[in-house]
């Protein structure tokens, strides 16, 4: 992906209070980056940071971090926040961000101290050989693994069908558990209660393109056992 560069954004980034700079020391020890010892979310490929930003208005009782790789982009989400405080005086204190790549997630988080993922209108990488950069092949849903808690989730929104189609068949090859499946999620009044959109989303949605969504969950340990004890014992 080839984006265009933003005068001052690296430097901005690196000296915004809410970037976290030094995300490997922290691994184990987000509740007290937060000051709050709550359930952590975090969004990979966050954007400009609509999304997360509501998020983290709609629901203090829960802790945010925003994971986005591009400095330009990532600055364009400080902005933002800057105008809502301005304008609205809310500070977002259970918001953060990362500036890293998300195959190094378990670099900065430890072995279940994520609760969920959200991945939403990720790169859909179309070239085959390209396949495990895609956000949801089997390669980072086995990252995804190492840092979530037992029965934490995974959802993912997208308007790409293939995408989706691959990503179910990564879900299934990796032995995690589909508890949500639609390809038209906005037609879905169940599941569009409480639903946050992106601004992809909303753009996509008035081009009348149908939104897809899936939600999983790794297989606990004990769920495994009894799996594998009822079919190979």
């Amino acid at each position: 992906m080839r984006l265009r560069n933003i005068p001052g954004a690296d430097e901005a980034v690196s000296n915004s209070p809410w970037v976290i700079q030094d995300a490997e020391t922290k691994k184990g020890k987000w509740s007290e980056v937060f000051g709050k010892d709550q359930p952590l979310y975090i969004e990979v490929g966050m954007g400009k940071g609509q999304f997360i930003t509501e998020l983290s208005r709609r629901n203090p009782e829960i802790n945010y971090i925003g994971i986005e790789r591009y400095t330009s982009v990532l600055y364009r989400a400080l902005q933002k926040r800057e105008l809502l405080t301005e304008e609205c005086g809310e500070e977002f204190p259970n918001l953060r961000y990362l500036c890293v790549d998300a195959k190094d997630l378990p670099n900065f988080f430890g072995k279940g101290e994520v609760d969920r993922i959200y991945l939403n209108f990720s790169d859909p990488w179309p070239k085959e050989r390209h396949a495990r950069r895609r956000l949801t092949s089997r390669e980072f849903l086995a990252r995804y693994e190492e840092i979530l808690a037992d029965g934490g989730l995974v959802e993912f929104k997208t308007d790409n069908r293939s995408l989706f189609d691959f990503s179910l068949e990564e879900v299934k090859e990796s032995g995690w558990e589909l508890l949500v499946c639609t390809y038209d999620l906005h037609h879905d009044k169940e599941l569009m209660e409480g639903n946050v959109m992106t601004e992809y989303e909303r753009k996509f949605s008035n081009l009348r393109n149908p939104i897809h969504k899936l939600v999983i969950r790794t297989v606990t340990q004990n769920k495994a056992y009894i799996i594998w004890k009822k079919f190979f014992r």
